[in-house]
Protein backbone atom coordinates (compact mmCIF):
# COMPACT_ATOMS: atom_id res chain seq x y z
CA UNK A 1 0.00 0.00 0.00
CA UNK A 2 1.40 3.42 -0.84
CA UNK A 3 1.64 6.52 1.32
CA UNK A 4 -1.18 8.35 -0.40
CA UNK A 5 -3.58 5.36 -0.59
CA UNK A 6 -3.03 4.89 3.13
CA UNK A 7 -3.69 8.80 3.44
CA UNK A 8 -6.92 8.35 2.07
CA UNK A 9 -7.91 5.31 4.43
CA UNK A 10 -10.88 6.30 6.53
CA UNK A 11 -9.95 6.01 10.32
CA UNK A 12 -13.02 3.96 11.02
CA UNK A 13 -11.95 1.40 8.42
CA UNK A 14 -12.77 -2.27 10.08
CA UNK A 15 -10.62 -4.64 8.19
CA UNK A 16 -12.74 -7.25 9.62
CA UNK A 17 -15.56 -5.81 6.98
CA UNK A 18 -13.31 -7.72 3.94
CA UNK A 19 -14.16 -11.05 5.57
CA UNK A 20 -18.08 -10.00 5.35
CA UNK A 21 -19.92 -13.29 4.42
CA UNK A 22 -20.64 -13.86 0.65
CA UNK A 23 -24.28 -14.76 1.39
CA UNK A 24 -25.12 -11.64 3.59
CA UNK A 25 -23.40 -9.69 0.87
CA UNK A 26 -25.36 -11.07 -1.94
CA UNK A 27 -28.71 -11.22 0.19
CA UNK A 28 -28.31 -7.01 0.41
CA UNK A 29 -27.48 -6.84 -3.16
CA UNK A 30 -30.41 -8.42 -3.99
CA UNK A 31 -32.35 -6.42 -2.11
CA UNK A 32 -31.08 -3.64 -3.29
CA UNK A 33 -31.11 -4.89 -7.07
CA UNK A 34 -35.28 -5.76 -6.12
CA UNK A 35 -36.06 -2.57 -4.90
CA UNK A 36 -34.26 -0.33 -7.74
CA UNK A 37 -36.27 -2.87 -9.95
CA UNK A 38 -39.46 -1.14 -8.45
CA UNK A 39 -38.14 2.11 -8.66
CA UNK A 40 -37.78 1.79 -12.41
CA UNK A 41 -41.68 1.04 -12.80
CA UNK A 42 -42.23 3.80 -10.74
CA UNK A 43 -40.83 5.97 -12.85
CA UNK A 44 -42.54 4.33 -15.74
CA UNK A 45 -45.77 5.08 -14.80
CA UNK A 46 -45.25 8.55 -12.62
CA UNK A 47 -47.49 8.19 -10.11
CA UNK A 48 -50.15 11.29 -9.64
CA UNK A 49 -49.82 12.39 -6.32
CA UNK A 50 -47.96 15.16 -4.12
CA UNK A 51 -45.65 18.04 -5.82
CA UNK A 52 -45.35 16.12 -9.57
CA UNK A 53 -48.07 19.49 -11.48
CA UNK A 54 -45.64 21.67 -10.43
CA UNK A 55 -42.30 20.27 -11.79
CA UNK A 56 -43.89 18.82 -14.56
CA UNK A 57 -44.80 22.43 -15.35
CA UNK A 58 -41.59 23.92 -14.58
CA UNK A 59 -39.84 21.97 -17.12
CA UNK A 60 -43.18 22.91 -19.54
CA UNK A 61 -42.49 26.44 -19.21
CA UNK A 62 -38.33 26.37 -19.74
CA UNK A 63 -39.09 24.73 -22.71
CA UNK A 64 -41.96 26.98 -24.51
CA UNK A 65 -39.42 30.38 -22.75
CA UNK A 66 -35.72 29.34 -20.97
CA UNK A 67 -35.05 32.68 -19.93
CA UNK A 68 -38.30 33.99 -18.87
CA UNK A 69 -40.48 31.30 -18.15
CA UNK A 70 -42.63 33.32 -15.93
CA UNK A 71 -44.62 31.82 -12.61
CA UNK A 72 -44.93 27.98 -13.29
CA UNK A 73 -48.50 27.70 -12.11
CA UNK A 74 -50.40 31.01 -13.27
CA UNK A 75 -50.22 33.02 -16.18
CA UNK A 76 -47.76 36.10 -14.09
CA UNK A 77 -44.22 36.87 -14.96
CA UNK A 78 -42.80 36.12 -11.33
CA UNK A 79 -39.75 34.49 -10.06
CA UNK A 80 -39.91 30.89 -8.96
CA UNK A 81 -37.80 28.66 -7.18
CA UNK A 82 -38.80 25.97 -8.65
CA UNK A 83 -36.63 26.93 -11.53
CA UNK A 84 -33.49 25.45 -10.20
CA UNK A 85 -30.34 23.89 -11.92
CA UNK A 86 -31.56 20.91 -12.24
CA UNK A 87 -35.05 22.00 -13.57
CA UNK A 88 -33.49 24.43 -16.53
CA UNK A 89 -30.69 21.45 -17.00
CA UNK A 90 -34.29 19.58 -17.79
CA UNK A 91 -35.92 22.34 -19.54
CA UNK A 92 -32.83 22.01 -22.29
CA UNK A 93 -32.64 18.43 -22.00
CA UNK A 94 -36.11 19.17 -23.58
CA UNK A 95 -35.72 21.49 -25.90
CA UNK A 96 -33.28 19.63 -27.32
CA UNK A 97 -34.26 16.10 -27.64
CA UNK A 98 -38.14 17.29 -28.18
CA UNK A 99 -39.34 14.87 -25.80
CA UNK A 100 -42.52 15.30 -23.83
CA UNK A 101 -42.56 16.83 -20.39
CA UNK A 102 -43.26 13.73 -18.61
CA UNK A 103 -40.73 11.24 -20.79
CA UNK A 104 -37.99 14.16 -19.23
CA UNK A 105 -39.57 13.64 -15.90
CA UNK A 106 -39.08 9.98 -16.49
CA UNK A 107 -35.26 10.22 -17.62
CA UNK A 108 -35.18 13.05 -14.35
CA UNK A 109 -36.14 10.29 -12.11
CA UNK A 110 -33.75 7.73 -13.60
CA UNK A 111 -30.85 9.82 -13.12
CA UNK A 112 -32.14 10.70 -9.51
CA UNK A 113 -32.11 6.92 -8.61
CA UNK A 114 -28.98 6.46 -10.25
CA UNK A 115 -27.20 9.49 -8.52
CA UNK A 116 -28.74 8.68 -5.19
CA UNK A 117 -27.33 5.08 -5.17
CA UNK A 118 -24.17 6.37 -6.45
CA UNK A 119 -23.58 8.86 -4.30
CA UNK A 120 -24.43 7.03 -0.63
CA UNK A 121 -21.85 4.21 -1.74
CA UNK A 122 -19.57 6.87 -2.37
CA UNK A 123 -19.65 8.56 0.82
CA UNK A 124 -19.92 5.44 3.13
CA UNK A 125 -17.00 4.26 1.02
CA UNK A 126 -15.05 6.88 2.99
CA UNK A 127 -16.09 5.54 6.64
CA UNK A 128 -15.76 2.19 5.97
CA UNK A 129 -13.99 -0.72 3.59
CA UNK A 130 -16.47 -3.05 4.52
CA UNK A 131 -17.96 -4.32 1.19
CA UNK A 132 -21.23 -4.80 2.24
CA UNK A 133 -21.68 -1.27 4.01
CA UNK A 134 -23.26 0.72 0.60
CA UNK A 135 -26.05 -1.25 0.03
CA UNK A 136 -27.14 -1.87 3.97
CA UNK A 137 -26.36 1.74 4.58
CA UNK A 138 -29.11 1.81 1.24
CA UNK A 139 -31.66 -0.30 2.80
CA UNK A 140 -31.76 1.81 6.32
CA UNK A 141 -32.22 5.27 4.53
CA UNK A 142 -35.26 3.55 2.47
CA UNK A 143 -36.46 1.26 4.85
CA UNK A 144 -35.01 2.18 8.91
CA UNK A 145 -38.11 4.80 9.85
CA UNK A 146 -40.86 3.84 11.77
CA UNK A 147 -44.64 1.96 12.03
CA UNK A 148 -45.77 5.37 10.12
CA UNK A 149 -44.94 6.00 6.19
CA UNK A 150 -44.07 9.82 5.53
CA UNK A 151 -44.34 11.45 2.17
CA UNK A 152 -41.97 14.50 1.79
CA UNK A 153 -39.47 15.53 -0.31
CA UNK A 154 -35.88 15.97 0.82
CA UNK A 155 -36.77 12.40 3.23
CA UNK A 156 -34.87 9.42 1.92
CA UNK A 157 -37.92 6.49 3.27
CA UNK A 158 -38.97 4.40 0.71
CA UNK A 159 -42.64 5.96 0.32
CA UNK A 160 -40.71 8.90 -0.16
CA UNK A 161 -38.84 8.71 -2.68
CA UNK A 162 -41.27 6.19 -4.81
CA UNK A 163 -43.60 9.78 -5.24
CA UNK A 164 -40.40 11.93 -5.30
CA UNK A 165 -38.28 10.06 -8.10
CA UNK A 166 -38.14 12.52 -10.15
CA UNK A 167 -38.44 15.56 -8.04
CA UNK A 168 -35.38 18.19 -7.74
CA UNK A 169 -35.15 16.75 -3.98
CA UNK A 170 -33.89 13.16 -5.22
CA UNK A 171 -31.33 14.77 -7.35
CA UNK A 172 -30.43 17.21 -4.69
CA UNK A 173 -29.75 14.33 -1.95
CA UNK A 174 -28.04 12.23 -4.55
CA UNK A 175 -25.66 15.29 -5.31
CA UNK A 176 -25.58 16.20 -1.58
CA UNK A 177 -23.83 12.21 -0.68
CA UNK A 178 -21.64 13.00 -3.70
CA UNK A 179 -20.40 16.42 -2.60
CA UNK A 180 -19.82 14.83 0.90
CA UNK A 181 -17.73 12.55 -0.58
CA UNK A 182 -15.59 14.85 -2.71
CA UNK A 183 -15.01 17.17 -0.03
CA UNK A 184 -13.83 14.51 2.36
CA UNK A 185 -11.35 13.15 -0.38
CA UNK A 186 -10.15 16.32 -0.72
CA UNK A 187 -9.66 17.19 2.92
CA UNK A 188 -7.63 13.74 3.24
CA UNK A 189 -5.41 15.37 0.24
CA UNK A 190 -2.96 18.14 1.37
CA UNK A 191 -2.26 18.83 -2.03
CA UNK A 192 -5.68 19.60 -3.54
CA UNK A 193 -5.68 22.67 -5.56
CA UNK A 194 -7.88 26.59 -4.49
CA UNK A 195 -9.42 25.39 -7.99
CA UNK A 196 -10.62 22.61 -6.90
CA UNK A 197 -12.21 23.61 -3.78
CA UNK A 198 -13.71 26.70 -5.85
CA UNK A 199 -15.51 23.41 -7.66
CA UNK A 200 -16.93 21.83 -4.56
CA UNK A 201 -18.52 25.47 -3.55
CA UNK A 202 -19.81 25.83 -7.13
CA UNK A 203 -21.75 21.91 -6.00
CA UNK A 204 -22.98 23.16 -3.05
CA UNK A 205 -24.44 25.86 -4.44
CA UNK A 206 -25.62 23.62 -7.33
CA UNK A 207 -27.17 21.57 -4.58
CA UNK A 208 -28.71 24.08 -2.38
CA UNK A 209 -30.63 26.37 -5.53
CA UNK A 210 -31.79 22.84 -6.15
CA UNK A 211 -33.75 21.87 -3.53
CA UNK A 212 -32.91 24.25 -0.46
CA UNK A 213 -33.77 22.32 2.00
CA UNK A 214 -31.48 19.67 1.46
CA UNK A 215 -29.12 22.12 0.77
CA UNK A 216 -29.20 23.09 4.62
CA UNK A 217 -29.20 19.19 5.72
CA UNK A 218 -26.22 18.59 3.49
CA UNK A 219 -24.40 21.85 5.00
CA UNK A 220 -24.83 20.41 8.55
CA UNK A 221 -23.10 16.98 6.57
CA UNK A 222 -20.04 19.29 4.98
CA UNK A 223 -19.70 20.50 8.49
CA UNK A 224 -19.56 17.48 10.08
CA UNK A 225 -16.96 15.89 7.67
CA UNK A 226 -14.68 19.76 8.08
CA UNK A 227 -14.89 19.02 12.22
CA UNK A 228 -13.94 15.46 11.62
CA UNK A 229 -11.07 16.44 9.12
CA UNK A 230 -9.16 18.46 12.20
CA UNK A 231 -8.18 21.05 9.33
CA UNK A 232 -5.03 23.02 10.97
CA UNK A 233 -5.78 26.64 10.93
CA UNK A 234 -2.89 27.50 8.33
CA UNK A 235 -2.81 30.15 5.97
CA UNK A 236 -3.04 27.23 2.62
CA UNK A 237 -5.97 25.91 4.44
CA UNK A 238 -8.20 29.13 5.19
CA UNK A 239 -7.67 29.92 1.86
CA UNK A 240 -8.80 26.66 0.12
CA UNK A 241 -11.73 27.14 2.34
CA UNK A 242 -12.39 30.57 1.80
CA UNK A 243 -12.76 29.88 -2.41
CA UNK A 244 -15.08 27.17 -1.79
CA UNK A 245 -17.15 29.20 0.33
CA UNK A 246 -16.78 32.49 -1.78
CA UNK A 247 -17.61 30.73 -5.03
CA UNK A 248 -21.09 29.22 -3.79
CA UNK A 249 -22.21 32.48 -2.17
CA UNK A 250 -21.20 34.34 -5.47
CA UNK A 251 -23.45 31.83 -7.30
CA UNK A 252 -26.19 32.03 -5.11
CA UNK A 253 -26.01 35.77 -5.78
CA UNK A 254 -25.92 34.93 -9.43
CA UNK A 255 -28.33 32.97 -9.96
CA UNK A 256 -30.95 34.67 -12.60
CA UNK A 257 -34.21 32.41 -12.21
CA UNK A 258 -35.15 33.46 -8.46
CA UNK A 259 -33.34 35.31 -5.50
CA UNK A 260 -31.91 32.78 -3.09
CA UNK A 261 -31.78 35.18 0.01
CA UNK A 262 -35.33 36.39 -0.71
CA UNK A 263 -36.52 32.72 1.08
CA UNK A 264 -35.13 33.22 4.18
CA UNK A 265 -37.71 36.25 4.69
CA UNK A 266 -40.50 34.29 3.52
CA UNK A 267 -43.75 33.83 5.39
CA UNK A 268 -46.72 31.55 5.31
CA UNK A 269 -44.32 28.10 5.28
CA UNK A 270 -44.92 27.62 9.10
CA UNK A 271 -48.25 25.95 8.87
CA UNK A 272 -47.42 23.80 5.70
CA UNK A 273 -44.89 22.34 8.10
CA UNK A 274 -46.76 21.56 11.16
CA UNK A 275 -47.20 18.02 10.68
CA UNK A 276 -44.08 17.27 10.58
CA UNK A 277 -43.65 17.85 14.56
CA UNK A 278 -47.29 15.61 15.06
CA UNK A 279 -46.47 11.72 15.26
CA UNK A 280 -42.82 11.83 15.34
CA UNK A 281 -42.78 8.98 17.85
CA UNK A 282 -44.80 6.33 15.56
CA UNK A 283 -43.09 8.10 11.86
CA UNK A 284 -39.14 7.14 13.51
CA UNK A 285 -39.95 4.43 15.92
CA UNK A 286 -37.09 1.84 15.21
CA UNK A 287 -34.36 4.47 13.80
CA UNK A 288 -34.15 7.20 17.10
CA UNK A 289 -33.16 4.16 19.43
CA UNK A 290 -30.93 2.35 17.41
CA UNK A 291 -29.72 5.49 15.58
CA UNK A 292 -28.92 6.93 18.89
CA UNK A 293 -27.06 3.92 20.28
CA UNK A 294 -24.86 3.46 17.04
CA UNK A 295 -24.11 7.46 16.94
CA UNK A 296 -23.06 6.98 20.64
CA UNK A 297 -20.87 4.48 20.04
CA UNK A 298 -19.26 6.56 17.44
CA UNK A 299 -19.00 9.14 19.68
CA UNK A 300 -17.18 7.10 22.16
CA UNK A 301 -14.63 6.00 19.93
CA UNK A 302 -14.08 9.77 18.18
CA UNK A 303 -16.30 12.59 19.70
CA UNK A 304 -15.24 14.10 16.13
CA UNK A 305 -17.04 11.89 14.02
CA UNK A 306 -18.82 13.22 10.54
CA UNK A 307 -21.82 11.40 11.23
CA UNK A 308 -22.25 12.43 15.16
CA UNK A 309 -21.65 16.10 14.62
CA UNK A 310 -23.82 16.22 11.38
CA UNK A 311 -26.96 14.57 13.36
CA UNK A 312 -25.95 16.81 16.71
CA UNK A 313 -26.90 19.58 14.49
CA UNK A 314 -29.67 18.67 12.45
CA UNK A 315 -31.18 17.73 16.17
CA UNK A 316 -30.39 20.90 17.33
CA UNK A 317 -32.10 22.68 14.73
CA UNK A 318 -35.08 20.29 15.02
CA UNK A 319 -35.56 20.80 18.61
CA UNK A 320 -35.09 25.03 18.21
CA UNK A 321 -37.84 24.50 15.01
CA UNK A 322 -40.10 22.57 17.84
CA UNK A 323 -39.63 24.99 20.78
CA UNK A 324 -39.93 28.72 18.78
CA UNK A 325 -42.89 27.07 16.94
CA UNK A 326 -40.51 27.42 13.48
CA UNK A 327 -42.30 24.21 11.74
CA UNK A 328 -40.27 24.77 8.77
CA UNK A 329 -37.26 23.84 10.11
CA UNK A 330 -38.72 20.29 10.38
CA UNK A 331 -37.43 20.12 7.18
CA UNK A 332 -34.02 19.55 8.71
CA UNK A 333 -34.86 16.19 10.09
CA UNK A 334 -33.10 14.10 7.64
CA UNK A 335 -30.07 15.26 8.95
CA UNK A 336 -31.03 13.60 12.04
CA UNK A 337 -31.91 11.21 10.24
CA UNK A 338 -29.83 10.08 7.78
CA UNK A 339 -26.79 10.04 9.72
CA UNK A 340 -28.29 8.08 12.26
CA UNK A 341 -29.31 5.34 9.64
CA UNK A 342 -25.75 5.38 8.00
CA UNK A 343 -24.04 5.12 11.45
CA UNK A 344 -26.63 1.68 12.46
CA UNK A 345 -25.43 0.04 9.16
CA UNK A 346 -21.99 0.45 9.92
CA UNK A 347 -22.61 -0.27 13.68
CA UNK A 348 -24.07 -3.78 12.49
CA UNK A 349 -21.35 -4.66 10.26
CA UNK A 350 -18.66 -3.39 12.52
CA UNK A 351 -19.92 -5.07 15.94
CA UNK A 352 -17.11 -6.83 18.25
CA UNK A 353 -17.48 -10.43 18.38
CA UNK A 354 -19.49 -12.73 15.58
CA UNK A 355 -22.49 -13.14 17.91
CA UNK A 356 -22.89 -9.67 18.74
CA UNK A 357 -22.96 -9.11 15.11
CA UNK A 358 -25.33 -11.63 14.43
CA UNK A 359 -27.58 -11.06 17.60
CA UNK A 360 -27.53 -6.81 16.14
CA UNK A 361 -28.18 -8.26 12.37
CA UNK A 362 -31.57 -9.51 13.85
CA UNK A 363 -32.77 -6.69 15.14
CA UNK A 364 -31.86 -4.36 12.18
CA UNK A 365 -33.14 -7.11 9.91
CA UNK A 366 -37.02 -7.23 12.30
CA UNK A 367 -36.82 -3.41 11.85
CA UNK A 368 -36.31 -2.78 8.29
CA UNK A 369 -39.15 -5.49 7.73
CA UNK A 370 -41.18 -3.73 9.59
CA UNK A 371 -40.18 -0.33 7.77
CA UNK A 372 -41.36 -2.97 4.37
CA UNK A 373 -44.54 -3.45 5.95
CA UNK A 374 -45.30 0.29 6.61
CA UNK A 375 -44.68 1.20 3.77
CA UNK A 376 -46.25 -1.28 1.67
CA UNK A 377 -48.50 1.16 0.25
CA UNK A 378 -45.58 2.00 -2.27
CA UNK A 379 -46.54 -0.76 -4.28
CA UNK A 380 -49.52 0.93 -5.19
CA UNK A 381 -47.81 3.65 -7.77
CA UNK A 382 -46.61 -0.15 -9.20
CA UNK A 383 -49.52 -1.86 -9.31
CA UNK A 384 -52.95 -0.18 -9.14
CA UNK A 385 -54.84 -0.47 -5.81
CA UNK A 386 -58.18 -2.36 -7.37
CA UNK A 387 -55.49 -5.29 -8.06
CA UNK A 388 -53.81 -5.69 -4.65
CA UNK A 389 -55.35 -7.13 -1.08
CA UNK A 390 -56.80 -4.90 1.11
CA UNK A 391 -54.32 -5.15 3.73
CA UNK A 392 -51.67 -3.20 1.73
CA UNK A 393 -54.20 -0.56 -0.07
CA UNK A 394 -55.75 -0.06 4.03
CA UNK A 395 -54.74 3.72 5.02
CA UNK A 396 -52.42 4.84 1.70
CA UNK A 397 -52.77 7.53 -0.64
CA UNK A 398 -54.84 7.52 -3.83
CA UNK A 399 -53.05 8.69 -6.60
CA UNK A 400 -54.93 11.11 -8.13
CA UNK A 401 -56.99 11.54 -11.74
CA UNK A 402 -55.07 13.64 -14.35
CA UNK A 403 -56.97 15.99 -16.12
CA UNK A 404 -55.08 16.40 -19.57
CA UNK A 405 -57.96 15.30 -21.30
CA UNK A 406 -59.26 19.32 -20.40
CA UNK A 407 -55.80 20.40 -22.87
CA UNK A 408 -57.35 18.81 -25.86
CA UNK A 409 -59.46 21.64 -27.27
CA UNK A 410 -57.03 24.21 -25.31
CA UNK A 411 -54.10 26.12 -26.39
CA UNK A 412 -50.57 26.29 -24.53
CA UNK A 413 -51.22 29.01 -21.96
CA UNK A 414 -54.95 29.42 -21.66
CA UNK A 415 -56.20 30.13 -18.09
CA UNK A 416 -58.57 27.49 -16.37
CA UNK A 417 -60.46 28.83 -13.29
CA UNK A 418 -61.00 25.88 -11.12
CA UNK A 419 -62.45 25.21 -7.84
CA UNK A 420 -60.97 21.69 -7.19
CA UNK A 421 -56.99 21.95 -6.13
CA UNK A 422 -56.21 18.23 -7.92
CA UNK A 423 -57.12 20.18 -10.78
CA UNK A 424 -55.07 23.44 -9.88
CA UNK A 425 -52.21 21.06 -9.78
CA UNK A 426 -52.52 18.92 -12.53
CA UNK A 427 -53.57 21.52 -15.66
CA UNK A 428 -50.49 23.64 -15.49
CA UNK A 429 -48.62 19.78 -16.04
CA UNK A 430 -50.25 20.36 -19.53
CA UNK A 431 -49.59 23.81 -20.46
CA UNK A 432 -52.19 25.42 -19.35
CA UNK A 433 -52.20 28.20 -16.73
CA UNK A 434 -55.33 28.83 -13.38
CA UNK A 435 -56.00 31.64 -11.86
CA UNK A 436 -55.08 30.54 -8.28
CA UNK A 437 -52.04 28.34 -7.78
CA UNK A 438 -52.84 24.77 -6.68
CA UNK A 439 -49.84 24.95 -4.24
CA UNK A 440 -48.48 28.46 -2.39
CA UNK A 441 -46.31 30.78 -4.12
CA UNK A 442 -44.64 32.76 -1.81
CA UNK A 443 -43.06 34.29 -4.51
CA UNK A 444 -47.06 35.36 -6.33
CA UNK A 445 -47.29 39.23 -4.98
CA UNK A 446 -51.20 38.74 -5.81
CA UNK A 447 -51.87 34.80 -4.26
CA UNK A 448 -54.48 35.79 -1.81
CA UNK A 449 -56.41 37.81 -4.18
CA UNK A 450 -56.47 35.00 -7.16
CA UNK A 451 -57.28 32.35 -4.06
CA UNK A 452 -60.30 34.86 -2.99
CA UNK A 453 -61.95 35.48 -6.53
CA UNK A 454 -61.76 31.68 -6.68
CA UNK A 455 -63.61 30.99 -3.96
CA UNK A 456 -66.17 34.03 -4.50
CA UNK A 457 -66.71 33.01 -8.19
CA UNK A 458 -67.85 29.08 -6.92
CA UNK A 459 -69.63 30.45 -3.89
CA UNK A 460 -73.47 30.48 -3.68
CA UNK A 461 -75.46 33.73 -4.12
CA UNK A 462 -72.29 35.75 -5.59
CA UNK A 463 -73.92 37.71 -8.14
CA UNK A 464 -73.68 36.99 -11.50
CA UNK A 465 -71.57 40.18 -12.56
CA UNK A 466 -68.90 39.58 -9.80
CA UNK A 467 -68.49 36.13 -11.60
CA UNK A 468 -67.83 37.54 -14.74
CA UNK A 469 -65.58 40.01 -13.35
CA UNK A 470 -63.52 36.99 -11.82
CA UNK A 471 -63.48 35.26 -15.65
CA UNK A 472 -62.90 39.35 -17.26
CA UNK A 473 -59.91 40.11 -14.91
CA UNK A 474 -57.75 36.91 -15.49
CA UNK A 475 -59.08 35.88 -18.83
CA UNK A 476 -60.01 33.03 -18.03
CA UNK A 477 -60.66 30.49 -20.94
CA UNK A 478 -61.93 27.67 -19.69
CA UNK A 479 -64.16 26.91 -16.37
CA UNK A 480 -63.15 23.08 -14.79
CA UNK A 481 -65.65 22.00 -11.88
CA UNK A 482 -67.91 19.66 -10.81
CA UNK A 483 -71.74 19.93 -11.61
CA UNK A 484 -72.69 20.72 -8.02
CA UNK A 485 -70.02 23.02 -6.95
CA UNK A 486 -71.42 26.67 -7.86
CA UNK A 487 -70.27 29.40 -10.04
CA UNK A 488 -72.09 30.21 -13.40
CA UNK A 489 -75.22 27.36 -14.09
CA UNK A 490 -74.47 25.37 -17.06
CA UNK A 491 -77.12 27.18 -19.33
CA UNK A 492 -75.23 30.42 -19.10
CA UNK A 493 -75.21 32.11 -22.39
CA UNK A 494 -71.32 33.21 -21.39
CA UNK A 495 -70.29 29.19 -21.11
CA UNK A 496 -70.43 26.58 -23.24
CA UNK A 497 -70.12 23.35 -22.67
CA UNK A 498 -67.07 21.61 -24.21
CA UNK A 499 -66.85 18.30 -22.28
CA UNK A 500 -67.30 16.13 -19.32
CA UNK A 501 -64.05 14.33 -17.75
CA UNK A 502 -63.81 10.47 -16.44
CA UNK A 503 -64.44 11.74 -13.27
CA UNK A 504 -67.29 14.06 -13.94
CA UNK A 505 -65.72 16.84 -13.73
CA UNK A 506 -67.13 19.06 -16.55
CA UNK A 507 -65.27 21.73 -19.01
CA UNK A 508 -66.25 24.99 -19.90
CA UNK A 509 -65.31 27.44 -22.85
CA UNK A 510 -65.90 30.60 -22.06
CA UNK A 511 -67.45 32.44 -24.77
CA UNK A 512 -68.65 35.63 -23.26
CA UNK A 513 -67.22 37.55 -20.25
CA UNK A 514 -67.92 40.79 -21.51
Amino acid sequence: MTGESARLLPATANPRGSGASGVLLLALRGATVLLAVGAVLMIGRLPWIGDLGVHAATVERLRHDLFHPGNPMVDSPTDSPYYSPWTVTLGLFAKATGLGTFDVLRCAGAVGLLHLATGVRRFVRTLTRHPAAPPLALLCLLLLWGARPIIWSGFAGLMSLSANLSYPSTFATGLGFHFLALLTHALRRPGTSVAAYAGLGGLWAVLTLSHQFTGVVFTFGAAGVLVAARVPARRAAVLRLGAALLTGLALLVAWPYYSFFELLGVGGLEEIHRPLYRHLGSLFTFVVPLGALALALRWRRDHRDPLVVWCALGLATVVAGGLLGKWSLGRTEPAVLMPAQIAVALCVLEAGGRRLRTGAGVVLAAALAVGVWAQRHAVTFVVPADRLPAAVTRHGWPLWKPVGWAMRDAAYGDVFLTGDRRAAVTLPAYGGYTVAPGYPDFFLPDERRRVADTERYFAPGTPRAERLAVLRRYHVRWVLQRPSRGGLPAGDPALREAGTGPDGRVLYEVTGAG
